[in-house]
């Protein structure tokens, strides 16, 4: 993490290009402002600077002025208004006899001081200043020269970016540039970097310089490829950094209470009026005069004041349908997996009945699923899919405030695949590999690859054939487990003490399907004991057929699980004295019958 201080020379900036670099500063400012932060104040520091250079007309000197001094948390709406009120009219540029343009002095003297640069941050925090110019000074003084000297002792970075103008005289820039990078190659702590004003090549720049910003970025992960056999020589392995290629961001903004004194969002609870406001610093009661009602939160640390709620909208659970949109076809040879995120959805054709048909003989459900099959034929023999947009996220079946995009993959004879994709916003720039590109490959390398490459089963993937061992590991803990013996006794007297003690089942109606079980347990049992004693009288026998059949059953169980089997089983035979059996049981008997 770094503090960011921007100097732009208005002299050589073009209204326009100034514009680009307005809207550049504004998205790096956003972005920065949904980072998660990491500090135990759970506050966003502020590490953005903006200075700039320009002709005094009045005075006519050159003077370097602060629009932005960092300081504490951000504060994301002054530094908006900051760089929205920057002079458009500072465009006044000095062309040399050959038609290039002419640099001035651009005062870094004076950023590289106790009263700017150096009084921002901590003491220990590092320092970067990122000059933006469309031309370069004459020649580095010995006084430019000193400040560099001084700001590499104070381990400050300096990146000079100069923007490249479309004109005729690139042979006398290209050597002005020259020139300048001679100047300050012996400089470890200055780099030089040309541009072409592109809304792709600022789009980078953003990316860049928010990783610098961002107090969460950790260092690529080293990772190993580790192969069966040799490669090449005696080794087995290659090693690689792995470094993510999306960070996804929020998919909006959510209202809430803030304290007047600190501006500091209120708890939740307080929102739901469960008890009365708190400051979350110092914990005095607060007043109503006390509490902002309209704010807005932005990310989880940062907070805006509105006039109303109108521009914040809570993130609502969506119901289907879901609603795509298409926006263009897309060659599936030019999708980057990289920017592929979340899960993965199967798409197949449903129940359709809001589809107009001009015949009433054709079954609206059937027509879908034809157009399903001929969109999913035509796009698979075209190898294109479909980029979609929606206010849906998918994943979470929320409402989101921006576009969430999507592309409609499909197969040939089955389903198609439905998959989310990362806006610019959230795409990350590519680590850099030119160094490896440029770099060439040994031909008994390249030899050796291919051999070993041969070697190497080659087969359609199958997802069943490579199973993660989860039911295995399971099934181990769980014979581990058995290992540790039977739950207490203590627990199942106790249960089924409860159960003897219940009154008539004519009385009380089931609770739950949990008492249901244990009651017909015990009837079950019950009907066991008296199987096994011959010496029950009838009038017991009755009263116990009674509670199964005349009482109220619960309806889940089927008249077949208590009818003639039970009773070939349960029921005793009459005893040797040829008892009679009184009338109740006998229009018990009729009733299972």
């Amino acid at each position: 993490m770094a503090v960011l201080c921007f100097v732009l020379d208005l002299r050589s900036l073009s209204p326009s290009l100034l514009a680009d670099l307005k809207q550049l500063l504004l998205q790096l400012a956003n972005l920065y402002a949904v980072s998660p932060s990491l500090s135990q104040s759970n506050a966003l520091c502020d590490r953005i600077g903006l200075c700039y250079v320009f002709n005094n007309r009045i005075s006519s000197s050159v003077e370097l002025k602060v629009a932005y001094r960092p300081s504490g948390n951000l504060s994301l709406r002054d530094f908006h208004h900051a760089v929205n009120n920057l002079p458009t009219d500072a465009f006044s540029p000095e062309f040399k006899e050959s038609g290039a343009l002419r640099c001035c002095d651009a005062k870094l003297s004076i950023v590289f001081s106790d009263q700017v640069l150096y009084s921002w941050g901590d003491k220990d925090i590092v320092r970067k200043v990122i000059v933006l110019s469309s031309c370069l000074p004459e020649n580095v003084d010995s006084a430019l020269k000193n400040t560099l000297l001084d700001a590499a002792d104070k381990c400050v970075s300096i990146e000079f970016v100069l923007f490249e103008q479309k004109s005729s005289h690139l042979c006398d820039m290209q050597e002005h540039i020259n020139s300048f990078i001679g100047c300050i190659s012996d400089l470890d702590n200055c780099s030089f970097q040309t541009y072409l004003p592109d809304v792709k090549v600022l789009h980078g720049l953003v990316k860049r310089w928010l990783q610098d910003l961002k107090d969460d970025m950790e260092e690529p992960i080293q990772a190993r490829f580790i192969f069966k056999s040799n490669l090449f020589g005696s080794l087995n392995q290659i090693t690689c950094s792995l470094s993510a290629s999306v960070n996804q961001i929020i998919d909006g903004f959510s209202p809430c209470q803030t304290c007047r004194c600190h501006g500091i969002p209120l708890s939740s609870t307080v929102k739901n009026k469960i008890k009365e406001p708190l400051c979350p610093i110092t914990s005095h009661d607060l007043e109503k005069f006390d509490v902002i009602e309209n704010s807005v939160k932005v990310g989880e640390n940062t907070v805006l004041f509105m006039p109303s709620f109108q521009s914040s909208v809570k993130l609502q659970r969506m119901s289907s349908p879901i609603d795509f949109k298409i926006i263009e076809r897309t060659p599936l040879g030019s999708l980057n997996e990289g920017v592929i995120i979340g899960a993965s959805y199967v798409v197949t054709p449903s129940v359709c009945h809001e589809i107009e048909t001009t015949s009433d003989e054709i079954d609206q459900t059937e027509l879908n699923s034809q157009l399903f099959r001929g969109l999913c034929s035509a796009l698979h023999s075209l190898d294109q899919g479909l980029l979609c947009s929606s206010y849906c996220n998918v994943e979470t079946m929320r409402k989101a405030m921006f576009h969430c995009y999507y592309i409609l993959q499909p197969s040939e004879n089955g389903p198609m695949l439905l998959r989310r994709l990362a806006g610019s916003e959230e795409v990350l720039p590519v680590p850099d590999v030119n160094r490896f590109i440029d770099s060439s490959v040994p031909k008994e390398i390249e030899i050796s690859i291919q051999t070993f490459l041969l070697k190497i089963q080659s087969r359609d993937y199958n997802p069943v054939v490579h199973e993660r061992g989860f039911h295995p590991k399971l099934n181990s803990l769980v014979k581990e487990s058995l290992q540790f013996g039977s739950l207490p006794t203590e627990l199942s007297d106790k249960k089924f003490e409860v159960n003897s003690t219940r009154p008539d089942s004519a009385e009380v109606p089931p609770k739950s399907n949990l008492a249901i079980d244990i009651v017909v347990l015990e009837e079950e049992n019950a009907m066991f004991d008296l199987t096994a004693g011959e010496d029950k009288t009838a009038a017991s026998i009755a009263e116990e057929w009674e509670q199964l059949v005349v009482s109220e059953i619960p309806k889940r169980f089927s008249p077949s699980c208590v009818s003639k089997p039970k009773l070939d089983h349960s029921v005793p035979s009459p005893p040797d004295n040829n008892r009679q059996l009184d009338e109740k049981t006998s229009r018990i008997l009729e009733r299972l019958e």
